[in-house]
């Protein structure tokens, strides 16, 4: 076959979707008491995609996210991660890390033994410790706050040695619950164009939980907007933007056009949660 019989043919064949990184299929959660948190939810994310849930109070972004850590069960349905189960989650290229509201550091440890935990808890050794420790630490700009503690840092800066610890396991899946909530907004706007900096350069796949219309559109591929009274998926919202994103796209019109645009369906999904 020749070259260009080669490329006509790429040109008109469909090409087939990457086989899903995480994927629910009618998962549900009923907790104690027969309080029903979560509806059946069926969603994939694929490799590479950053997927935002936004929704109103109580909708189920949480458990959600915390589902797909397997950090809770679902009382029916199916999750899969990379097309088998979680036993295999852990291996070179399937590796999940999670970051949550809060930086949980330990107080009384560096913040370079605080982003070593997780590879002390699985039992990594030897000389290249010290190193992936550094280069996350560098990652997140804090290279040289290594020795310093808890106490003595900022709450962004608390909040950038969770994510390095997150990052020095090499995840391929990163989960994130609403992290930059707590923070002022100029903090805000910096941690995010710096999370979506090193998503892009990683090639990390994301699911990231947030309350706010101007952080799902700034971050994402894909908004999923969810309702309340049980939680479950309203809509999805498309984000076909170039990426990284920096202040320009903040202050576009296609930006400010889309923030309306996710506005209108959240107000929807806040109305449907109340019927």
């Amino acid at each position: 076959m020749s070259v260009e019989l080669d490329r006509m043919m790429a040109r008109v064949m469909p090409q087939a979707e990457p086989a899903p990184v995480v994927e629910l299929r009618s998962a549900e959660k009923v907790f104690a008491g027969g309080v029903r948190g979560l509806a059946p939810v069926s969603l994939a994310v694929r490799p590479g995609e950053f997927v935002s849930l936004i929704g109103p109070s109580g909708c189920g972004k949480s458990t959600l996210l915390k589902l797909i850590a397997r950090l809770i069960e679902p009382s029916d349905g199916r999750i899969d991660w990379w097309r088998g189960g979680f036993d295999r989650v852990g291996e070179d290229g399937r590796r999940l890390a999670f970051v949550f509201q809060e930086p949980t550091l330990m107080p009384w440890a560096t913040v370079a033994a605080n982003v070593q935990l997780p590879l002390d808890l699985a039992g990594v050794r030897g000389p290249e410790v010290p190193a992936r420790v550094a280069a996350a630490l560098a990652q997140v700009e804090l290279g040289e706050r290594g020795a310093a503690y808890p106490r003595q840092l900022s709450g962004g800066m608390r909040m950038r040695v969770s994510i390095a610890r997150a990052l020095v396991t090499n995840p391929d899946l990163l989960l994130m619950d609403e992290p930059f909530g707590a923070l002022d907004e100029f903090t805000r706007n910096r941690l995010d164009e710096d999370l979506l900096a090193l998503s892009c350069e990683r090639n990390l796949t994301t699911v990231f939980v947030t309350h706010s219309i101007y952080e799902a559109v700034f971050l994402s591929t894909r908004v999923v907007v969810m309702a309340a009274n049980p939680g479950r998926i309203f809509a999805e919202y498309i984000v076909d933007e170039p990426q990284p994103r920096g202040e320009a796209f903040r202050l576009s019109d296609r930006f400010a056009a889309r923030c309306r645009d996710l506005s209108k369906l959240l107000h929807d999904a806040s109305l449907a949660s109340r019927s």
